[in-house]
């Protein structure tokens, strides 16, 4: 068999074991989110839930790209698919009994073992396609747009799963199916994933992991306030507010909640994913060389600080819920997911771009340690922001972390691998 058809093989292999993943990662997240809001857990204690899931992906990111440099990138992949198989059966384990911080504390450390989970899988499967994509003609944009794309929209899927399963047959039950559909896919990928990916090598010193590169720097900088930007809103203020307009605390009601809920969460995603995958032919990338893509970053970033800023004065003027206004957000927020996955899907060619083949692990496990932080900040923010001045607080607030993102995108240059790209086009 010649190197290529391996290396789609283990491409498509990858793709698939990483599509099963954020499957079950998008729909824990709805489980958790709409079961523990109904049991009385405040804004603010449920963005708790989730910040030891994104304390850990800084520390998992940081270090992912030395373990898969030293270990090969199947061994991370391989972890990350068992370890979420542990975290959900844990989940499952948890006692109602409990007293409501020892449920936090329990969940808190599950979330975040989770969490490990998802950036190991994420960084195997990002840096694969540094390996595997073929050059020229935009070729390393279009398989990175169309793996991010596809596993957004999968998560999508994930998050209407996740509150249609808690509707329909309860928490634990849920949980537990989908450890074992998770636990049998990791199986399959044991058995059958083909060669063609690095095995690792034994002198990877984790000081490398440090990126000495500007343009790494900055993009990381940049992807660190785009995603607190979206998770201001998307964790906690968004459901809760709309909880808040559709139920009336009754079981009918918040059964259609969460249907509601879960149905635009997993619409907004997927449109997220299909926008990212169809990426590189809107910004024509084949055509363009791939110095000019990176003052396109500038220019989407500041395109879309007008979204969040529109949506909160629109909410703060309005005073108060009212149907032509929860219309008016879910608009508004739709074309905000549309923009924002143009400035994602260019980030993640970016830093493919601007590493090398040699470094690729450890620059993508920290250009996603930033990611991770910006979770990590808009998680913190959203519970905080929405308890203190509800939904125009958290729309402000994401408006000023796209500004940021906007400033850092601003001081990105054509770095060497850019350079190098656009040479061998």
């Amino acid at each position: 068999m010649t190197a290529r058809p391996e290396g789609l093989s283990a491409y498509i292999a990858v793709t698939a074991a990483y599509w099963a993943f954020m499957l079950t990662d998008g729909a824990l997240r709805m489980l958790v989110l709409l079961h523990f809001h109904t049991i009385g857990f405040s804004p603010v204690q449920l963005a708790y839930l989730f910040l030891l899931y994104e304390i850990a992906g800084v520390v998992t990111n940081l270090s992912a790209g030395w373990i898969a440099a030293r270990f090969g990138l199947t061994s991370t992949l391989y972890a990350g698919l068992g370890l979420q198989v542990a975290a959900l059966l844990a989940l499952a384990a948890l006692d109602p009994s409990w007293g409501l911080w020892a449920s936090v504390a329990y969940v808190m450390a599950v979330q975040g073992a989770s969490g490990v989970a998802k950036d190991l899988s994420k960084m195997s499967a990002k840096s694969a396609v540094k390996i595997l994509a073929p050059k020229g003609q935009g070729g390393l944009f279009r398989w990175v747009a169309v793996l991010t794309g596809s596993k957004n929209a999968v998560k999508g899927l994930g998050f209407l799963l996740g509150a249609a399963l808690l509707g329909l047959v309860g928490f634990v039950p849920s949980v537990l199916a989908m450890a074992a559909a998770l636990a049998v896919i990791l199986v399959v990928i044991l058995l059958r994933m083909p060669r063609g990916l690095p095995q690792g090598r034994k002198g990877a010193k984790f000081r490398e992991v440090f990126s000495k590169d500007r343009n790494i720097n900055w993009l990381s900088v940049a992807r660190l306030f785009l995603f607190g930007a979206r998770d201001v809103w998307f964790v906690v203020g968004i459901p809760i507010y709309f909880y808040a307009v559709l139920s009336d605390g009754s079981e009918a009601s918040n059964r259609m909640a969460f249907f509601m809920i879960g149905s635009f969460m997993a619409i907004w995603t997927i449109l997220y994913g299909a926008v990212q995958a169809w990426a590189p032919r809107l910004l024509r990338a084949a055509e363009r060389p791939e110095p000019e893509l990176v003052g396109e970053a500038r220019r989407w970033a500041l395109a879309l600080f007008v979204v969040p800023a529109a949506l909160a004065g629109l909410v703060w003027i309005a005073g108060a819920p009212a149907g032509w206004l929860t219309l008016s957000v879910v608009a508004g927020l739709l074309l905000f997911g549309a923009i924002f996955a143009v400035n994602s899907s260019l980030h993640s060619y970016l830093i493919l771009a601007f590493s090398t083949s040699e470094r690729v692990t450890m620059d993508v496990g920290f250009y996603y340690m930033s990611n991770a932080a910006g979770r990590l900040l808009g998680t913190l923010l959203s519970g905080l922001t929405y308890q203190l001045g509800g939904l125009p607080a958290c729309l402000g607030t994401a408006a000023a972390m796209v500004g940021l993102s906007a400033l850092a995108a601003a001081r990105l240059g054509a770095g060497r691998g850019v350079q190098q790209l656009s040479q061998g086009r």
